[in-house]
């Protein structure tokens, strides 16, 4: 029995012991369970409360509408709508499959595109955010998919900002368009407007003319609100985002552009590439530019439709804009560049007068082919011009008067003239993609061709042929020139910046960036427009049939040509050639012709002249012009009587 006891009082021993041992051990636990509560509760409770609501808290972003864009005159030329889409948020999707079925028949769109562009979109951006299926929707879509949604969750309609373009074509390459962000974009953006956006995949940007050289000024800073969600990422049914910290911000518009554009001669100009005539549509640019330097109005054709970017562009339909034989993006007053031709010919006349190869009254027997060397050049005109002065060579466009003044003109001299205006320069208007032209010399051709100045070289390049390339908008300021006596202007577009309530952030001046009067005489540009007066209204003028009642106008016809041609097919009718061996038509003007207001800078690809492609086109803007004109100032006159 003490046996039994004994070893009794042992065990209640070791177990006391034991206990001792779990006690401090429950104790150690304690202390550190709650020094750790104390820490996380009172040290970090407040940072760790922020991480909670956080983690219940989805933010959702706010497009901030982007600056509206407007003309001289305030009518809009570039719009915001508000417009529904249909989205489809991949985390509320039960089955893909047969959620695109059943709005496909809806919407129009296959099946396999919808779940492709759900998949992508999840890729890109999580399952959370909402994937837009369709813009633009109709009010039958919506009616329909409103009811389709209580039996499909995930499919939502959502209110979008939508940039509208009213001109449509007309303008497109002037204004640009909009699209999303792509990746390689996302850290440039960054860098370059860091200071007041942070781009994400999915943004908007502009990607082409003024919506992406003036992108600073018309993105708007986009707000943000919160949504809450459960355990799963689920958009809860309550949501008391109100109650914690987090607090939503309004979206702030962007500023407003107001252009030197006047949108009822865009449109004209635009209209006036439309011909009833024989020739029909022409495919070219034209620039209308007032005497300092504002832009009245940009055509490019053929061109696109800005709008089908903001309802979104498929991958198939970008390519076959993007390689469309007609080249619709390409952006022709700036991007392309054309031999002269004969628009180069005042140049090399104000060249000749000022380095006194010839005066006003001295006459050049001029025929109809000139040889020189081992070749004949010819003469546009079978008959030839006879003895004729500088003038008549103008107003007639005589090509063997001016390969004449080729040969007493080295390519040098012709050369410093042309870049007196600078020509072989870009004109540093705030658009994108402007190349330079070129105009050759003889230490260029040395340095790249290996080969000497030909003298034979020196008569095509007299009539703006050869190695010479000019883009329109170059021709619109070099004729400027001429009409001022010798003040280079800096073309713009934008004349000011003001923010939503329509107060002025910032306006722009007319500039003359350059001043030719030392190195060309007022009194030979005196002379150059007069005879420029003479290719509208001379007897013989190759643009006297494109006169406008009341206004005087001077300007100068060009053929380049973009085929050499023998001497058995020189006077080939042009039309007869294939499309692409038919040579380009310019014709450049100002007017009124004694006091120019205006310059027209106008080129018609493979229309065969400068008379029947150019002209025309170029008569009806001018005409355009004064008419509006003529009707603000009755418009003024007859407010003013009252």
């Amino acid at each position: 029995m003490r046996e039994t006891l004994s070893r009794m009082e042992e065990e209640l021993q070791e177990i006391i012991q034991r206990w001792k041992w779990v006690s401090w051990i429950l104790v150690a636990a304690g202390l550190i369970l709650g020094s750790r509560l104390w820490y996380l509760q009172i040290i970090h409770g407040e940072n760790l409360r922020k991480y909670s609501e956080i983690n219940r808290l989805k933010e959702t972003k706010i497009q901030a509408p982007r600056g509206l864009i407007f003309d001289r005159n305030n009518n809009i030329l570039v719009d915001n709508l508000l417009g529904l889409e249909l989205t489809i948020t991949p985390q509320y999707i039960n089955d893909l499959k047969k959620t695109a079925k059943k709005i496909s028949s809806i919407i129009q769109i296959a099946p396999q595109h919808i779940i492709e562009k759900v998949q992508l979109g999840e890729k890109k951006h999580g399952p959370f955010r909402p994937v837009v299926i369709k813009k633009h929707l109709s009010l039958n879509e919506v009616a329909r998919l409103k009811l389709l949604q209580w039996d499909y969750t995930g499919v939502d309609i959502q209110e979008a900002i939508i940039r509208h373009y009213p001109l449509k074509e007309n303008g497109a390459h002037l204004f640009g368009y909009l699209s999303e962000i792509a990746k390689d974009q996302i850290s440039e953006f960054n860098r370059k407007y860091g200071n007041r956006f942070h781009f994400q995949p999915g943004d908007l940007i502009g990607q082409s003319g003024l919506e992406s050289v003036w992108e600073y000024e018309l993105r708007g800073e986009d707000g943000f609100s919160f949504v809450e969600v459960d355990v799963h990422n689920r958009k809860s049914i309550s949501n008391i985002a109100g109650l914690w910290s987090f607090k939503p911000k309004e979206p702030i518009p962007g500023r407003n552009l107001t252009l030197t554009i006047d949108k009822n001669l865009q449109e004209k100009t635009y209209s006036s590439f439309f011909r009833n005539d024989k020739m029909g549509s022409r495919y070219g640019s034209a620039i209308v530019m007032k005497k300092n330097g504002e832009i009245l109005a940009w055509v490019s054709y053929p061109s696109y439709d800005p709008n089908i970017f903001s309802i979104g562009l498929s991958t198939s339909s970008w390519m076959k804009l993007a390689h469309n034989p007609t080249k619709p993006l390409r952006n022709r007053p700036i991007q392309d560049h054309y031999p002269p031709g004969s628009i180069f010919k005042p140049i090399v006349a104000l060249a000749a007068l000022q380095e006194e190869v010839i005066t006003t009254d001295t006459l050049i027997e001029s025929p109809k082919e000139l040889v020189f060397g081992r070749r004949t050049y010819h003469d546009y005109r079978k008959t030839g011009h006879g003895s004729i002065n500088l003038t008549t060579a103008i107003e007639r466009s005589a090509n063997v008067f001016f390969y004449k003044l080729g040969i007493n003109l080295s390519i040098d001299t012709i050369a410093k003239y042309a870049r007196f205006f600078n020509l072989g320069e870009k004109t540093n208007i705030k658009m994108e993609g402007e190349v330079t032209g070129f105009i050759p010399d003889s230490k260029w051709k040395i340095k790249h061709l290996g080969e000497a100045w030909q003298p034979g070289e020196n008569l095509v390049h007299a009539i703006g042929q050869g190695f010479i390339l000019v883009t329109p908008l170059q021709m619109a300021v070099v004729y400027n020139t001429i009409a001022t006596s010798g003040e280079i202007v800096q073309p713009f577009i934008v004349k000011k910046i003001t923010d939503i309530n329509n107060q002025e952030i910032k306006t722009f001046q007319p500039k003359v960036v350059k001043n030719i009067k030392k190195q060309v005489s007022a009194q030979h540009f005196e002379t150059i427009r007069k005879a420029l007066k003479q290719v509208v209204h001379g007897r013989e003028g190759t643009a006297k049939w494109w006169k406008v009642k009341g206004i005087e106008i001077a300007g100068k016809t060009g053929t380049a040509q973009v085929i050499s041609l023998s001497k058995e097919n020189i006077h080939e009718k042009c039309k007869k050639r294939p499309l692409e061996q038919r040579h380009h038509g310019w014709f450049v003007a100002m007017a009124p012709a004694d006091n120019p207001e205006i310059t027209v800078s106008v080129l018609t690809e493979h229309s065969c002249s400068g008379a029947s492609g150019s002209a025309p086109i170029v008569r009806d803007i001018i005409h355009s012009y004064f008419e509006n004109k003529k009707s603000i100032q009755h418009t003024s006159a007859s407010n003013k009587d009252r």
